[in-house]
């Protein structure tokens, strides 16, 4: 009998055994979910402005952003304005990748962000390809590397 008491003290009780990798599995969860990447927030246009011009909102702040990489005719902004508000009513969910800053705006690549099962439109391309601008020349190697 003793020998058989001897045995069962040696092994650790199974409760505080399961606590502990209930509480381990529970720590790594929220380990891995504090450190997975979350999605970045888009910003919103609040604005379309000739020129190629937007202002667009990110949270509590908003920029006045110019497109990058591409020039807009004088003659052409009108056409250029009613296009961009064709393609970007307001609210809608953009994701700018700054190339510089120009005059006080932010010059961006501009994409607008499209529902699920439709594709991205990058606004300055778009625009090149529509014949409503034209390609920068003194955009720079940031510019022709991510055409």
């Amino acid at each position: 009998m003793q020998q058989l008491r001897h045995q069962y003290s040696q092994r650790p009780p199974l409760l505080p055994q399961l606590w502990r990798q209930a509480l381990s599995l529970l720590l790594a969860l929220l380990a891995g979910w504090l450190l997975w990447p979350s999605a970045a927030q888009a910003a919103e246009v609040l604005q379309v402005r000739g020129n190629g011009q937007l202002q667009v909102g990110d949270g509590n702040r908003s920029y006045t952003v110019a497109l990058a990489c591409i020039r807009i005719d004088p003659s052409g902004q009108a056409e250029v304005a009613d296009w961009l508000r064709s393609e970007l009513p307001r609210r809608s969910r953009v994701n700018l990748r700054p190339m510089g800053t120009a005059d006080g705006m932010l010059l961006a690549r501009v994409t607008r962000l499209a529902p699920e099962g439709s594709d991205q439109l990058d606004l300055g391309a778009s625009l090149v390809q529509r014949g409503l601008a034209t390609p920068d020349p003194d955009g720079g190697e940031d510019c022709r590397s991510s055409s």
